[in-house]
């Protein structure tokens, strides 16, 4: 596996390398601290690729999605290990820049998506997702990837990225990958590691209640809200950002159209703020 930190690197290695016949390039953007998820979609980057193709990781914690007061400084970056967990992958190229590299002196420009950004996370984290659009498409221009693989746990992340590359006329295609979990129904991410063994055993009930929400027999975007917030408030540790239900291809509130609802939420536990979704039929 190489390891590449500049952007002039990376085009020298790469050129050539995606976008023949027989020979994809396959991209997983992540911040690092590389779990089983992480893992997951290395993998399956590592069978769409096949032998012939490559893949390409990048580690990197992007400043321009961190908001005032976030965890930007504290972000884990256990970069020794996300290396072992690429290479166990079958990783070919680790694009590993610095903050500096992505974004030099005098940077700014910037890209906003202005409509399934709005609500959810975009709702609580103003210009988190400027800076997803605004790194994701520099990882594109970069990389040159026939495709790139995000995992469904940061599900408005995924319609925001396509939306872009749809609006955009940019030539990757977008693949999703189901969320993994941990034995009790959490959804591994690498914020899990902030959480308190206290704050741990409580957590689980995002995927209770949503999982409720999924199978109950009312219908009413109201009332399956109703559900998952009462669930949630079974957790004493838990306190609720948002609880939405919304059309899952447009995260507009449902209309005559919608086909199927997605069920979406955000929890702190102390400081640590979680999320999860989950899809039922409309």
């Amino acid at each position: 596996m190489k390891i590449v930190r500049t952007a002039a690197s990376a085009a020298r290695l790469l050129r050539g390398g995606g976008g023949e016949p027989g020979r994809p390039l396959i991209l997983v953007p992540t911040m690092g601290a590389l779990h089983a998820g992480h893992l997951s979609l290395l993998r399956r980057a590592r069978r769409l690729a096949g032998p012939e193709g490559r893949v390409v990781a990048s580690i990197f914690v992007n400043p321009a999605q961190f908001g005032p007061g976030e965890d930007f400084s504290r972000y884990p970056r256990p970069f020794a290990a996300d290396r072992r967990v690429c290479e166990q992958a079958g990783v070919d190229i680790l694009f590993h820049p610095t903050p500096e590299e992505m974004y030099p002196v005098g940077f700014s420009t910037y890209v906003n998506e202005e409509q399934v950004s709005l609500g959810l996370c975009g709702g609580s984290r103003p210009g988190h997702f400027r800076g997803v659009c605004t790194v994701v498409l520099k990882l594109f221009h970069i990389l040159a990837p026939d495709a790139a693989i995000f995992g469904e746990k940061d599900y408005q992340q995924v319609a925001v990225i396509r939306r872009m590359a749809r609006d955009l006329n940019v030539p990757v295609r977008i693949i999703t990958a189901p969320t993994v979990r941990a034995g009790d129904g959490l959804a591994l991410s690498s914020r899990n590691a902030y959480l308190s063994p206290a704050e741990r055993a409580q957590a689980p009930v995002l995927r209770r209640a949503l999982l409720m929400a999924r199978d109950a027999t009312v219908k009413r975007p109201a009332e399956l809200a109703r559900l998952v917030r009462r669930e949630i408030a079974t957790a004493p540790l838990a306190k609720i950002d948002y609880v939405d239900v919304l059309d899952a291809e447009t995260l507009q509130p449902p209309g005559r159209a919608t086909r199927e609802l997605v069920i979406a939420c955000a929890v702190f536990f102390g400081k640590t703020r979680l999320i999860d979704n989950v899809r039922r039929k409309w």
